[in-house]
């Protein structure tokens, strides 16, 4: 068979979507243009605070900067820099690490998101105990400001929590209070928020926006899971069972007929209800439908600043096609976008030989 060429890809992406192109949306004014169009192309950097020998070579930064990539979300583990979960000793060395970072990122032209990423314990603690858990955000945030102050504020903003792991009315309280305590602190930085449950498109609806006009809404994407999370790694999670999943889903294609008649036969109920769930699949342009009209309702930017597929199982041209689809539905409404992420498992660089995968590059850039 014929290997189909990334152009195809790239332009099956855009017929998967089905809408046309659309102007902008016109914005309430508050994030400057030049902000935003830093937030517009960009990758995950994970990994690199929690064990700086992670940090992605510094000639992948450099081909992906000079591929068009403008923007670097870097994951800070809340627990690493919180002085219930870390030794201020440690908080001091993580701190440094991200200065170090920082330096180093906007020195080669990027601009960067400073995420303070949720972990297990921090998770625990804001479920059971709000009024901790917002003392420890606090503190977390007081030193990473510190650290931000002496960058420029157009480069450097800052994303409040990842993924709040709380009911919606809990973390629209704390949304509002936590940007307050920042605002002051960095009263210029860009700030970026999002919803709960994963902070889902269709959770999107139910976040009300900040008063504060410099703010980004930041959802992430992973949808339909059952092709993203494919080849799981978890072998206790039905996903790991499902492999070779092409995208889009269809009941009458090939290859998901026979991986539907592989898992029956190896008794994969789990893994087999998920799948049958998944056809049809809605399309990339209804997964994301319900963000664009919260947009619409209020007026505010929005970034897709998680979204990837799991190299393991994935057939690649269906990884490139719904990579492309996502950052083409993106351009068509001018959101910005982040890849998750650089170098593990979703990716879009060999962690081998450390460079990126020219085909990704193209998929995500919507590059002939």
């Amino acid at each position: 068979m014929t290997r189909p060429s990334i152009s195809a890809i790239i332009a099956a992406a855009s017929i998967l979507l089905c809408g046309a192109a659309q102007a902008c949306p016109d914005l309430i004014a508050g994030v400057p243009a030049d902000r935003l169009k830093a937030l517009s192309r960009g990758v995950n950097a994970d990994g690199w605070i929690a064990d700086p020998r992670s940090a992605p070579p510094r000639r992948l930064l450099l081909q992906l900067r000079k591929a068009g990539m403008t923007h670097i979300r870097l994951p800070v583990p809340a627990d690493f820099v919180m002085p219930r979960f870390a030794a201020k000793a440690d908080i001091d060395r993580r701190l440094h690490t991200v200065d170090a970072v920082l330096n180093t990122l906007l020195a080669l032209g990027y601009a960067v998101s400073v995420d303070l990423h949720s972990g297990e314990r921090f998770n625990a603690l804001q479920k059971d105990d709000p009024p901790g858990a917002m003392s420890e955000m606090k503190s977390a945030w007081g030193e990473l400001a510190r650290v931000m102050q002496r960058y420029p504020s157009d480069r450097v903003f800052a994303e409040l929590l990842n993924e709040p792991d709380v009911d919606a009315a809990q973390w629209q309280g704390e949304v509002r209070e936590l940007a307050g305590f920042i605002r002051r602190l960095l009263p210029q930085t860009t700030l970026i928020t999002g919803p709960v449950n994963w902070q889902r498109a269709d959770s999107l609806p139910g976040f009300t926006p900040l008063d504060d006009p410099n703010v980004v809404y930041a959802i992430h994407f992973y949808d339909p899971m059952v092709f993203t999370h494919q080849a799981h790694w978890d072998p206790a999670e039905p996903l790991h069972d499902i492999t070779g999943l092409p995208y889009p889903i269809r009941a009458d294609d090939p290859k998901v007929r026979e991986l539907r008649e592989r898992l029956a036969a190896l008794d994969k109920r789990r893994a087999l209800a998920m799948l049958d769930r998944a056809i049809p699949d809605r399309g990339i342009d209804k997964w994301l439908a319900p963000a664009a009209a919260w947009q619409q309702q209020y007026s505010r930017p929005i970034i897709i600043n998680e979204f990837g597929v799991l190299k393991a199982g994935a057939p690649r041209d269906s990884r490139l096609r719904w990579l492309a689809g996502v950052t083409d539905y993106a351009r068509q409404h001018c959101w910005g976008w982040t890849h998750w992420e650089m170098m593990q498992g979703f990716g879009l660089a060999d962690a081998v030989t450390g460079k990126a995968d020219p085909e990704t590059l193209k998929a995500l850039l919507g590059t002939r």
